[in-house]
């Protein structure tokens, strides 16, 4: 009789005992490739400012010359570089980022800023 009652006692430690599934494991979110600058790189000054229209600032560094149109939705900073071969400043380099200073999308922040 006492065999009868320690039988289903057994069979829930067994039950316990036995092997669980292992979690399916965490798949990371991938991370986005930067975007590309787009049609953007190697546009002259006449031509950026044809899209966008007069910047909203704009600064000599060095060589270089920073442009910075800015939007609700995000600020587009262009930066302009004469060719080594030399010639007129040209793109060579754009960030795009929200007013609150966090990565966007370049091309998303262009379209929203043109003309």
């Amino acid at each position: 009789m006492r065999l009868r009652r320690l039988a289903p006692a057994a069979a829930l430690l067994a039950a316990a005992c036995a092997s669980t599934p292992a979690p399916a494991p965490e798949v990371a979110a991938p991370i986005p490739a930067p975007q590309p600058s787009g049609q953007l790189v190697g546009l002259s000054l006449q031509q950026i400012t044809a899209r966008f229209g007069a910047p909203a600032f704009q600064v000599r560094e060095g060589p270089g010359l920073k442009l910075q149109w800015a939007g609700a939705a995000c600020v587009l900073d262009a930066y302009l570089y004469a060719p080594a071969s030399g010639g007129s400043e040209q793109v060579t380099h754009v960030d795009a980022r929200r007013p609150d200073g966090r990565d966007t999308d370049q091309a998303g922040c262009a379209t929203s800023l043109a003309r």
